[in-house]
């Protein structure tokens, strides 16, 4: 799919971090985990990044979660973005939910968009999710914090601490979704390994 879409609201949800909520167009279908090309047109310049989906469904609108880094090409127009129109492609990836009966979701930074959509889409369909986040500063916390509340176990994580205790703890049985940039990806999958996790059944996917 390649559509035009129009920016429907766009929501601080931690540092230098924004929720931007889209309209869905006709015939989008996707699921939490995939994730979309976007493309602005930014001074005069078409600018394009790709970003996971943070919504448990797209059902009239979707999200995805945006760091904004001052001095980036698309950030900060897409902090200031509301109401403006802006192309999407996708969904791609397949490393993203499948109505899977127990999940363990281990996020590193961005990592925790796709981690709360799936986090509430597990909840939705009465499935069993875990979810382990890592950063000094936590962003969706509300939402996160709402998740603990209905019963899901969020663990956070300073950046300093390790995963693999943690993994080793919840890691039974459950389908594996890893997200992040290289450097914490690298570490959950040895994480997995190391505790008797199936590494090549994991959802991986690495931010860069």
């Amino acid at each position: 799919m390649n559509e035009e879409v129009t920016v429907r609201s766009v929501a601080e949800v931690g540092a230098d971090t924004v929720a931007l909520s889209l309209e869905s167009p006709d015939g989008f279908d996707a699921v939490p985990g995939q994730f979309v090309k976007l493309t602005a047109r930014v001074d005069g310049e078409h600018v394009s990044r790709f970003y996971t989906l943070s919504s448990p469904d797209v059902e009239g609108t979707f999200e995805i979660t945006v760091g904004v880094d001052p001095e980036g090409s698309l950030g900060p127009w897409i902090a200031e973005s509301e109401s403006e129109t802006v192309r999407i492609e996708g969904p791609f990836g397949s490393a993203h939910y499948e109505d899977e009966s127990r999940s363990l979701v281990l996020a590193g930074g961005p990592g925790v968009g796709p981690a709360v959509g799936i986090g509430e889409r597990a909840l939705a369909d009465g499935n069993a999710v875990t979810v382990v986040y890592r950063d000094d500063e936590p962003v969706h916390r509300e939402r996160l914090d709402a998740l603990a509340a209905e019963g899901v176990t969020v663990e956070f994580l300073d950046e300093e601490e390790a995963l693999e205790p943690v993994v080793r703890e919840h890691l039974d049985g459950q389908q594996v979704f890893v997200y992040g940039f290289q450097a914490f990806v690298t570490e959950a999958v040895d994480a997995v390994e190391a505790a008797g996790g199936d590494t090549d059944a994991a959802k991986v996917e690495n931010f860069g």
